[in-house]
């Protein structure tokens, strides 16, 4: 499941500490999962410990309130912490940010396979996945509903390694002007940036040198803004950033169009053009990276993160309580 780590201007926790987040996700996905397929397996799940799971959850919430209105030393929040996620307090210092860690998947119906299982773990982990790059333990920000119904958003983060890093539609501020980005990928060993194309199935898009491409659909024909010129756009500011940075990671470009066809004549330079005949091979592809996450990997993702513009709002202490037992 790849990282959500900046979803357009809002707050995320992986601009808290880039280093520590990323971690902490794939232990925490690993450890929710085994827990609960290992529940499922013994047939746990059951009226009686969806019961307990709840007190838990209200003994919980009841804790949080009390440690933001009284707060603990470290070494009492830790001995206080009855959580299998014991990993979590060994490896890492407990800080106010790593109360919000936890991800606890609720049983909404009882899944027939496991593969059935995995599907509603891995919907609610979407959502966790939403919040972690919305909020923080001080801050949030009000998510679009339709980020919920992104398909492609889901697939990214779905269905991509672990060690892959989405920046999805970023707005940086650079020179105090904003300026929103598309879609990036920071892989181990590249950056891929991303346009997409979408509309209705077997639209077709011809492409050409000059600012406008046409858009075909059905009989309908209509003039868009030639794609190239964000994807340029984002690749030279990534580029410059890049270079003050000293960061040596080559960059990608794709125009995708997930459920049309894409009609270029002529070349493009260092530009993959993916349309719904290509898509599931470059997919494939794109999800069979094994290499770990890099230190350039995460020197990139820092440097863009430094420079994202975050519109959120404080949080009063009762929204972070239930804040907590909700995650």
């Amino acid at each position: 499941m790849a990282q959500l780590v900046k979803l357009q201007d809002y707050v995320s926790r992986y601009q808290v500490d880039l280093k520590r987040y990323p971690t902490q996700f794939v232990r925490l996905k690993k450890q929710q999962w085994d827990r609960t397929k290992e529940e499922w397996e013994r047939g746990s799940f059951t009226s009686e410990w969806i019961e307990k799971e709840d007190e838990v959850v209200v003994e919980y919430k009841k804790k949080s309130l009390l440690s933001i209105l009284f707060p603990k030393s470290k070494k009492e929040i830790v001995e206080g912490l009855d959580w299998e996620n014991k990993e979590l307090t060994e490896e890492i210092p407990i800080s106010e940010e790593s109360t919000t860690l936890l991800f606890e998947p609720k049983l909404v119906y009882k899944p027939q396979t496991k593969e059935e299982l995995k599907r509603m773990y891995l919907d609610q982990l979407f959502h966790f996945q939403l919040k972690w790059a919305s909020s923080t333990l001080r801050e949030k920000s009000y998510v679009d509903p339709k980020y919920m119904r992104d398909t492609l958003l889901r697939d990214f983060t779905l269905k991509l390694p672990d060690n892959y890093f989405v920046f999805y539609y970023p707005i940086l501020k650079l020179k105090k002007a904003p300026i929103e980005l598309d879609i990036i990928l920071i892989l181990p060993t590249e950056v891929v940036c991303i346009v997409v194309l979408e509309g209705k199935n077997s639209d077709a898009f011809i492409g050409s040198g000059e600012r406008f491409w046409l858009k075909k659909s059905g009989e309908d024909e209509k003039k868009i803004l030639n794609p190239t010129i964000n994807l340029n756009r984002m690749e030279s500011i990534l580029g410059q950033i890049f270079q003050q940075q000293d960061i040596e990671l080559p960059i990608k470009k794709v125009i995708l169009s997930r459920n049309g066809y894409i009609d270029y004549p002529g070349n493009s330079f260092n530009t993959e053009f993916i349309d719904t005949r290509k898509f599931p091979e470059w997919f494939l592809s794109l999800k069979s990276s094994h290499s770990p996450m890099k230190h350039m990997q995460f020197k990139a993702a820092q440097a863009i993160l430094d420079l994202v513009q975050t519109t959120s709002y404080s949080r009063s202490s009762w929204d972070i309580g239930n804040e907590e037992t909700n995650e």
